[in-house]
């Protein structure tokens, strides 16, 4: 080989992949270069749309950052619309939450395998350690990984490598195995002593990375959308996820899920996706933007005023206006009283 062997590293921008990406350039034998892949779960990107609602924090992607303190171009690639397939049918499941952790990491690193096949790296380079997350990174698992993305052999975990058996770039003198660690299991310490080392002082704290499909909010309202949506023939998509993330969500029927906002940043969100749906406010008070995925009948609709009327500012009148409309052809005025019944309201949350 004329040039240096090029490692494609999976660059998030957490503490693991930002130490495994410094072990590699502490090597000197290879090129360095991130991927940073964009599934659409993201909680920075849906944190943006609402205006960066609840944080004083500048909106970034880490992964981008990291590259940027460690002098390695990163490449952001778009992955979301294939992931949007994956995720609603994954083969190894889920784990605590709505997250396909195996199948993630196999729907990624199949992305790798294809770069390094058009001839954009060698070798791939993840930050993942030996025992830290029960479904994908115990010994099983790492070796399910490798098989079904067609890595075998060509996939470096720096952090754990001394644990590991030997990999191609090793055998072929790429890298050194004794600059690399022997870190397993769930504490930090060992990544925490080494960044010292490495003087990395600026790195996001670990929280589950940037995905929201552990959330078990997310989880739950995700998995009722599988319930019901898809198995009607509803495709997931961008939109139907940032749906899914704002709000209250109550399920009223197999075909009618209404969705109410908390704020006035997801007032604003969900004011964006009123066409082609019903949807509520309460008449000359501050109150929610509701509106409802499917058709509701007329006891429906008066329920959901109520409900609209129950996160409003006028909660204690008697007897509240609510705008009902779907389009200037389909707009009136009901007159309902705010929900009071908290046990049912609750029966009905997703």
């Amino acid at each position: 080989m004329d040039r240096k062997p090029i490692a494609l590293i999976m660059l998030s921008g957490g503490l693991d992949s930002t130490l495994a990406a410094r072990t590699m350039l502490e090597m000197g034998t290879v090129e360095v270069r991130g991927i940073n892949f964009y599934t659409g779960f993201c909680i920075i990107e849906q944190r943006r749309r609402l205006g960066g609602k609840n944080t004083k924090k500048t909106l970034v992607n880490d992964g981008l950052v990291a590259g940027g303190n460690l002098g390695i171009p990163v490449d952001l690639i778009d992955i979301s619309k294939d992931y949007f397939k994956m995720v609603t049918k994954p083969k190894y499941g889920y784990g605590s939450g709505a997250n396909p952790c195996i199948d993630c990491r196999i729907f990624m690193m199949t992305r790798i395998r294809e770069m390094i096949d058009r001839g954009e790296g060698d070798f791939l380079v993840t930050g993942e350690v030996l025992g830290q997350r029960p479904m994908s990174q115990h010994r099983q698992a790492l070796g399910i990984i490798e098989k079904d993305s067609n890595l075998k052999g060509l996939i470096v975990r720096p952090l754990s490598a001394k644990l590991l058996p030997p990999t191609i770039p090793e055998d072929k003198g790429w890298i050194d195995r004794e600059k690399m660690h022997g870190i397993s299991g769930r504490t930090r310490k060992p990544q925490i002593a080494l960044a010292e080392k490495f003087g990395i002082t600026n790195y996001p704290q670990p929280a589950g990375g940037c995905c929201f499909l552990p959330d078990k909010t997310f989880a739950a309202r995700f998995k009722d959308f599988l319930s019901h949506e898809f198995l009607a023939g509803e495709e997931l998509d961008i939109d139907k996820v940032v749906r899914l993330r704002a709000g209250r969500h109550f399920r009223l029927t197999p075909n009618v899920r209404v969705i109410v906002s908390r704020d006035e940043g997801e007032n604003k969100l969900l004011e964006n996706y009123r066409r082609g749906r019903w949807s509520y406010n309460v008449v000359d008070v501050p109150g929610p933007v509701t509106i409802v995925e499917g058709e509701p009948n007329e006891e429906e609709h008066l329920k959901i005023a109520s409900i609209t009327a129950r996160y409003s500012d006028a909660k204690e009148s008697e007897n509240v206006q609510v705008l009902c409309e779907k389009g200037e052809e389909s707009s009136r005025i009901l007159t309902v009283s705010p929900w009071n019944d908290d046990k049912t309201l609750d029966s009905l949350r997703v």
